[in-house]
């Protein structure tokens, strides 16, 4: 059984569904022609019964006149009732003949029992006549003088199953070519149907050979069957997967071009000071000491520049695997820390209330670093940065320069550096990081001129201003 099943799972899917297709109609055509035979076989014995009740409830002077005369002398070369039987059984199962046709009808079971228990209804049963005919037989009890008998009246039933032999040859026949037909016709619905499958296997196929994720399949806008779902989502698939190479792509192009600079500077001072050491001719001091400088600046924006490419490499599942409740206040506290580190000359301000939300802690904090970073690295000498954080609403006010207007599409762009601030150090990953830390927060961001000079940047993340109940700790992991 097991072996059969495994090569019907190897076999094509139209196949598969063409043989169920099959057995399905086999089935219901057999439970039909089956059903069908016995309904006809019980209307041919209703008849034959009928017929047999017939002879003894029609009076017949000729019927009783048989029946004394074969109680009388037993005789068995008396005048019969054509092709039918007639005959009577004694209690000694002595068999009085008196029938037309050669044979006696074999004494049954059912005709002891009628003897035994007499009744006044007789009973209907097959039977066979010595020649081992089948026959209908109609046993009715009598009581005579000589004792309890039985009057046993039979009819060939040659012609019934003759009928009955030719009509389950006509369903049988009926039955195969249906069944052949319903396979057929299922194997032609299926290929009808899977024909889009088809088209969907052709299109991974190719796909898998080319890396061609321009392909796409074609499907009707007011179809919403499985098949088209599937072709929608397949077109969608792959829809994404050339976003996602190309973003790719865009992205290895944009690193290679911002690791040039700073690898070509390295490799300049490097030479430098290689130079030196092979000539003999030693640098000045102070040159030396600029040269170390650039280098070591050139490393930190280099280990910068890798750190914020693997943020950006990081996938939704690991990131989602880190997700805790965090307690906003707390992040932005420890971001300001690190803020007034780098800005000592500043002045930074904060108000802040409770606000809890679910991310990353370590992303989160990163994020309004970066933030802060970018009112630093733009605020004047003595200058003011307001960080006000109220109702899930963080916002960071400095009092710098201020984003053009048509550079503030383009803020968030992986690599993208206003021209203005090219000379100063950074990768252009800052803000890109910010809005990806913040949108799978669920929150947003956003960067806008302020009034009176400066940018403001705002973030919103939902949360509540305590934490949920079911985390008493804030910083206790929780799975979204």
């Amino acid at each position: 059984m097991r072996r059969v099943l495994r090569r019907f799972r190897s076999l094509p899917i139209r196949s598969r569904l063409a043989l169920l297709v099959a057995a399905a109609v086999a089935f219901g055509v057999a439970a039909v022609s089956v059903t069908c035979w016995f309904i006809v076989q019980g209307k041919l014995y209703e008849q034959v019964d009928k017929d047999l009740t017939e002879m003894v409830e029609v009076p017949q002077p000729r019927l009783n006149d048989q029946i004394n005369n074969t109680l009388a002398v037993c005789a068995e070369d008396a005048h019969g009732l054509g092709n039918n039987y007639f005959q009577v059984v004694k209690e000694d199962e002595t068999v009085c003949v008196n029938t037309f046709a050669s044979g006696k009808v074999k004494v049954s079971d059912t005709d002891r029992k009628v003897i035994e228990e007499g009744g006044d209804d007789g009973i209907f049963h097959n039977g066979t006549d010595e020649d081992g005919n089948a026959v209908r037989v109609l046993t009715l009890p009598l009581t005579t003088n000589q004792g309890p008998a039985v009057l046993v009246l039979a009819t060939p039933l040659k012609g019934t199953e003759s009928t009955l032999n030719e009509l389950a040859l006509i369903l049988l026949l009926v039955s195969g070519v249906g069944v052949i037909g319903a396979g057929a016709a299922g194997l032609a619905v299926a290929r009808a149907g899977l024909r889009p499958v088809d088209k969907l296997t052709e299109a991974v196929e190719h796909v898998a050979r080319t890396e061609d994720l321009s392909v796409r399949i074609p499907v009707e806008e007011d179809a919403e069957d499985e098949v088209a779902r599937l072709s929608r989502s397949f077109n969608s698939m792959t829809s994404s997967l050339a976003s996602s190479r190309e973003l790719q792509q865009q992205l290895i192009a944009d690193a290679g071009h911002e690791l040039r600079t700073p690898l070509t500077s390295l490799r300049t001072n490097i030479e430098l000071l290689t130079r030196s050491e092979e000539t003999g001719r030693p640098i000045p001091e102070a040159d030396r000491k600029a040269l170390l400088a650039s280098v070591k600046a050139q490393m930190t924006e280099l280990a910068a520049l890798i750190g914020d490419l693997q943020e950006l490499s990081r996938s939704e599942g690991q990131r989602g695997e880190r997700v805790q409740v965090v307690s906003m206040e707390d992040t932005v506290e420890s971001a300001l820390r690190r803020a007034r580190l780098r800005g000592p000359e500043l002045t930074i301000t904060a108000d802040l209330q409770p606000w809890y939300v679910r991310a990353e802690p370590t992303a989160l904090e990163r994020a309004v670093v970066n933030i802060l970073d970018n009112a630093v690295k733009f605020s004047p000498d003595g200058g003011t940065i307001e960080v006000v954080l109220t109702d899930g609403v963080l916002t960071v006010r400095d009092h710098g320069p201020g984003i053009p207007a048509d550079e503030l599409p383009h803020v968030f762009d992986r690599f993208w550096r206003s021209p203005s601030a090219r000379a100063l150090p950074g990768s252009g990953l800052g803000l890109s990081i910010v809005a990806r830390t913040i949108q799978q927060a669920g929150g947003e961001v956003s960067l806008a001129r302020a009034e009176g000079g400066g940018t403001v940047a705002t973030v919103r993340l939902p949360g509540a201003p305590v934490p949920p109940p079911e985390s008493p700790d804030p910083g206790s992991v929780r799975k979204p």
